[in-house]
């Protein structure tokens, strides 16, 4: 199963997923509130995120199938890929351009390097 989803599809699992278990007629004022949407459009959205298999509409109950963490994944994976021809070093250098960050964001930086290091 691929994980891309475009902009508005990963905002509307946003809100399955902040507030799931949600009842389909939540879902619709919460879709309202925070995305403008009218109710024929989240239910249009929610059968067809349905049939891709992200979500689960069961009794007027939504759950997601698919954890936020690996569409984020997917999806930073493939920016890197196609942005930065895979490098890594190369999306950081681009990232921090200029920018400072704190002793702790380095030491949470080097941890999550020495975690994911080869050989380790």
């Amino acid at each position: 199963m691929e994980l891309r989803l475009c902009e508005s599809d990963f905002r509307f699992m946003c809100v399955i997923w902040e507030n799931e278990p949600i009842t389909s007629h939540d879902l619709v004022i919460k879709c309202n509130e925070r995305l403008g949407w009218k109710k024929s459009t989240t239910y249009t959205v929610l059968k067809k995120l349905s049939e891709k298999g992200f979500a689960k509409n069961e009794n007027s109950v939504i759950t997601s199938l698919v954890p936020k963490s690996e569409v984020q994944e997917f999806a930073g994976n493939q920016f890197i890929e196609s942005t930065f021809g895979g490098s890594l070093p190369s999306f950081l250098a681009s990232f921090f351009g200029g920018k400072t960050i704190s002793d702790k964001e380095a030491d949470e930086l080097k941890s999550l390097i020495d975690n994911y290091t080869e050989g380790k």
